[in-house]
């Protein structure tokens, strides 16, 4: 598995190197914050204009040598919510561009995280539990309450600093 979180990293690395406008969600994300599950996708959110798209191109197109890639354009991502790319290396990278009529691209809060030295645009945890306290599947609803327990934690976290930063200094 550590084989794979690897090449799910040159994917990521790509994204940073295009500068393509994404939001990491998924397992991948959940695993960037800390928690233990297992993934054979990443799920991004892509921001849906023509130059992103080809930017998101041209990154799957340096790690990839796989003519497939063209097929993933804005008219395609407009069709379709989410569009399932199958790598040559046997993992998929679902390609969301909103869910129902309630979440896009333009509604996720997210955060930059620099893991390996490569800058990942990741969902917040709020954003995160957000899309999973309601889903049906069983990892789904233990991602969530691992995400709930990272948002508690924080703002204990964020409290205990206010707490310790002296009057005169606030």
């Amino acid at each position: 598995m550590a084989n794979q979180f690897q090449k799910f990293m040159k994917v990521l690395k790509a994204f940073d190197k295009q500068k393509v406008d994404y939001v990491l969600i998924g397992g991948v994300a959940v695993i960037l914050y800390g928690g233990e599950r297992l993934t054979r996708d990443v799920d991004i959110f892509v921001k849906m204009d023509a130059e992103n798209i080809k930017k998101l191109k041209k990154a799957l197109h340096s790690v990839f040598n796989d003519p497939s890639i063209d097929e993933i354009t804005l008219d395609e991502l407009h069709n379709y919510p989410v569009i399932r790319y199958g790598t040559p290396n046997g993992f998929y990278i679902d390609i969301v561009t909103r869910l129902g009529k309630a979440v896009s691209y333009e509604d996720l809060e997210y955060e930059i995280i620099d893991y390996q030295g490569v800058k990942i645009r990741i969902g917040t945890p709020e954003t995160l539990y957000d899309l999973k306290r309601n889903t049906v599947r069983q990892r789904d609803k233990m991602d969530a309450i691992f995400l709930k327990e990272l948002i508690n934690q924080r703002k204990s976290d964020h409290s205990d600093e206010e707490k310790s930063i002296p009057e005169d200094k606030k």
